[in-house]
C-alpha cells in the first residue's frame, strides 16, 4: 500500500511539473507581450509564474526602470519616466494616459502606457529575465529638436533623376524646331511629353514625402509637448501630487 501511495504521489508530482511546463511551450517569454497575457489562462499564469519565484521590492523597481528607459530608448515605448522613493514606485505617462508600478509588482493607471508597462513588470519580475542596460540618453527628445524633414538620400535620388527627366523633355522638345527629326517628330514629341510628365511625377512624390514627413514631425512635436516633456509638467489626468513624494533624480535608485 505504501507503494501504492508513493507511486501516486510521484506521479501527481509529475503531472504537476508537466503542467507547470505548458506556458513555456506556448509562449515566447523573450517576446512575451500584451496579447500573450490577453490569451493566457489564470492556471497558466500561475504555472509560468511562480510566486515563490518573483522579484519584488526595490530590486523589481530598479530593473521596471532599467527596461523601461530601454523600450523608452528604442521608441518600443512613448512615456516620461519617473521614480519616487516615498512611497517606492515608477511612474510612466504619455499624452494618452499613465502606468504606476508598486513594489510588489501592481500595476495601476489608464490608457496605452499601462498596456505597455504590464508586459514590463510581468517580465522584470522573473529571475531569468535578463533587462537590457538602458543607454545614456534614453528619455524622449526634446520637441524642439524634432526635425521637421527625414532630408534622407532617396528623396534627394528621386529629385536628381526628376531633375534629369525633365532637362531630357526639355532637350527632346528643343529638338522639334532646331533639329532634322523628319518622319519622327511624333515618335520624338511623345518621348518629350512622357520626360516631362515622368519628372513632373517624381517631383510630387518628393514633395508629398517631405509634405508628409513634416506633418508626421508636427504630431510627435505636438504629443511630446501634450506628455509635458518640454515644461516638465505632467498632464493633469495623472494622479501624482508633487507635495507628496519624494522624487529620485535621474540615473539614482532608491538604495543610494
Amino acid at each position: 500500500m505504501a507503494d501504492g501511495r508513493s507511486s501516486q504521489g510521484a506521479d501527481s508530482d509529475r503531472s504537476e511539473r508537466e503542467e507547470r511546463s505548458v506556458p513555456a511551450d506556448e509562449y515566447d517569454f523573450e517576446e512575451f507581450g500584451p496579447e500573450d497575457m490577453a490569451r493566457m489562462s489564470a492556471d497558466e499564469w500561475d504555472a509560468a509564474f511562480d510566486p515563490d519565484s518573483w522579484i519584488t521590492g526595490n530590486e523589481l523597481i530598479d530593473r521596471v526602470e532599467a527596461d523601461l528607459r530601454s523600450r523608452i530608448a528604442n521608441r518600443d515605448v512613448f512615456a516620461v519616466l519617473e521614480r519616487f522613493a516615498d512611497p517606492p514606485r515608477i511612474l510612466a505617462y504619455s499624452d494618452e494616459g499613465y502606468a504606476i508600478v508598486y513594489p510588489d509588482g501592481s500595476v495601476e493607471g489608464e490608457g496605452t502606457v499601462v498596456r505597455d508597462v504590464k508586459p514590463t513588470v510581468a517580465l522584470c519580475s522573473m529571475d531569468d529575465y535578463e533587462v537590457p542596460t538602458p543607454p545614456e540618453d534614453w528619455s524622449l527628445p526634446d520637441p524642439e529638436q524634432v526635425p521637421e524633414g527625414s532630408g534622407d538620400l532617396g528623396n534627394q535620388m528621386l529629385q536628381v533623376i526628376a531633375f534629369g527627366l525633365l532637362l531630357a523633355g526639355i532637350a527632346a522638345f528643343v529638338g522639334l524646331f532646331v533639329g532634322d527629326v523628319g518622319g519622327s517628330a511624333v515618335i520624338v514629341l511623345v518621348i518629350a511629353i512622357l520626360f516631362v510628365l515622368a519628372s513632373v511625377f517624381l517631383f510630387l512624390v518628393v514633395a508629398n514625402a517631405r509634405l508628409s514627413d513634416r506633418f508626421r514631425a508636427v504630431e510627435y512635436q505636438d504629443r511630446l509637448r501634450a506628455a509635458g516633456v518640454q515644461s516638465a509638467d505632467r498632464p493633469d489626468f495623472v494622479p501624482v501630487d508633487d507635495g507628496e513624494i519624494e522624487p529620485i533624480g535621474e540615473g539614482e535608485n532608491a538604495s543610494e
